[in-house]
């Protein structure tokens, strides 16, 4: 493989071709015009403009891309995540052009992007599930016996769906059919299929997902886990290696559990399987069949680059090492930095980067696609950077993550470097004793912010007010975000 097509954008494009120079290998970058000017286009061997600057007439164009590809004789095409990276029918016309997509074949996909089908294709291998149906619900009245079987309350899942949309948690009977109308309405606005199906509702989880990696001559190993509990409607924001919670015996069984599930598919390349975990039980939840965003303290606590393991596998190579080879070295956090307002509902907060200073020293990372004197555009997703650490101690990994972000300087625009901060000192978090309700949980008690300094207090009052009137700003900030053309899809 000689050049490789990367199919993003921003910081995991310039990330992809970081690794790909360090293997020689030539790079591809396309771009929009609001991307023109961007380091991972300059960092490239050869760029293309694709097209205008929002993703539907530019990073979304499967056809387009495939075009530059061929004229620019490229190998491979690597898709970061988001836009493509998921897109079956992409895989398969590029598979079907003579190109190496570097990820799944579209029938793993496919198999694991509806979750009612990934249900089914785990089932023979005894992975456990969250009790519930197993398939789609055509009957809404009907399936009022089923949910008082299983017991309220009740979750009602979108099948296509991802993000908290066509989620419906129902608390007793009586609400039962009109949540279920309006979640099928959501999932069919939001995906085009209104498939939804019920589950037990795990009332205070940990999130929980397993790196695995996988070759085509039937070897499947797993880079251990990642805590990504801390979350707000639905979304990561903080993530860790290893998880504080889990056993030698639990993290063994899990790890067999995420290979398991990978095999069930026939899966090659990197992938991560997601459970929820609960006093002592764990559930398989989905599997994302990508490189996920918070794959760096995977990379830090195992010493490898998954980037260069999904090359290497989609070259043809075996994986180098066994499951035995592998082990967990130190602790590792990364927290996202969005270009939001803590201090107005996190809310988009559009500008230019007047100063742009990343933290530096031994053990910090960071990857970004910007520099001092850019532009946040409003058209993607607005993460300006991920802030990784990677200590020998969990103590000394929040430690060096709190220097960290108070030596990140950046002007012109609100982040929530703060709201990291906070964070990663409460003192749920440092005990470990917390789930992925942390958020709504502590942010609408401003009592335990004692403390801190003033500036933090007026931050949680925003935030308790936030999380009070949430249904009003969640729909504000859809609009917002439609009108703006800001895509919101994050996981």
């Amino acid at each position: 493989m000689n050049k490789i097509l990367v199919a993003n954008r921003g910081e995991i494009a310039l990330r992809i071709m970081k690794t790909c120079k360090a293997m020689g290998i030539k790079t591809v970058a396309i771009y929009s015009e609001a991307d023109k000017n961007t380091p991972f286009v300059k960092f490239a061997d050869e760029a293309i403009c694709i097209g205008p600057s929002p993703s539907s007439e530019s990073y979304l164009l499967g056809d387009k891309v495939l075009q530059i590809c061929k004229n620019l004789n490229v190998d491979g095409i690597h898709p970061g995540y988001g836009f493509l990276s998921e897109n079956a029918e992409f895989t398969r016309k590029t598979t079907d052009a003579g190109i190496t997509f570097i990820g799944p074949s579209p029938q793993s996909m496919e198999l694991m992007g509806n979750k009612l089908s990934a249900k089914e294709t785990v089932k023979k291998y005894g992975i456990p599930m969250v009790e519930g149906v197993d398939e789609a619900i055509v009957d809404v009245e009907k399936s009022l016996d089923k949910a008082k079987e299983i017991g309220f309350p009740i979750l009602v899942k979108a099948a296509a769906g991802g993000g908290g949309k066509g989620m419906r948690v129902v608390e007793k009977a009586e609400e039962f059919v009109e949540q279920m109308k309006l979640a099928i309405s959501e999932a069919e606005s939001s995906f085009g299929d209104g498939a939804v199906f019920i589950e037990r509702y795990v009332g205070s989880p940990r999130h929980i997902e397993i790196q695995v990696l996988a070759d085509t001559h039937g070897n499947t190993v797993h880079l251990f886990e990642r805590e990504c509990s801390i979350q707000r409607r639905h979304q990561k924001v903080i993530e860790e290696a290893p998880s504080i919670i889990l056993t030698p015996e639990l993290r063994k069984a899990m790890g067999q559990a995420a290979c398991d599930v990978a095999k069930s598919c026939n899966y090659v390349g990197a992938g991560t399987v997601e459970f929820l975990y609960e006093n002592g039980e764990f559930f398989f939840l989905e599997m994302n069949t990508r490189l996920q965003v918070e794959h760096p303290v995977t990379e830090l606590i195992t010493g490898l680059d998954l980037v260069e393991q999904q090359i290497k596998v989609a070259r043809g190579e075996k994986l180098a090492f066994t499951q035995d080879d592998l082990k967990i070295n130190g602790h590792s956090l990364e927290v996202r930095v969005y270009a939001e307002d803590p201090q107005n509902n996190f809310l988009p907060d559009i500008g230019k980067l007047e100063i742009y200073k990343r933290p530096t020293g031994e053990g910090v990372r960071v990857d970004d696609g910007f520099e001092e004197g850019m532009e946040i555009p409003i058209y993607y997703d607005p993460m300006i950077a991920k802030l990784i650490v990677h200590a020998p101690t969990r103590k000394e990994a929040i430690e060096k993550m709190t220097k960290a972000i108070g030596d990140y300087d950046i002007v012109g625009i609100k982040t929530t470097l703060d709201f990291c901060k906070f964070t990663i000192n409460h003192a749920a978090f440092k005990s470990g004793d917390f789930d992925t309700h942390f958020v709504p949980q502590y942010f609408t008690d401003t009592s335990v912010m004692d403390n801190t300094d003033e500036n933090m207090q007026e931050i949680a009052a925003i935030m308790a007010n936030y999380f009070l009137e949430e249904a009003e700003e969640k729909a504000n900030y859809e609009a917002s975000a439609n009108f703006n053309g800001w895509s919101t899809n994050r996981k």
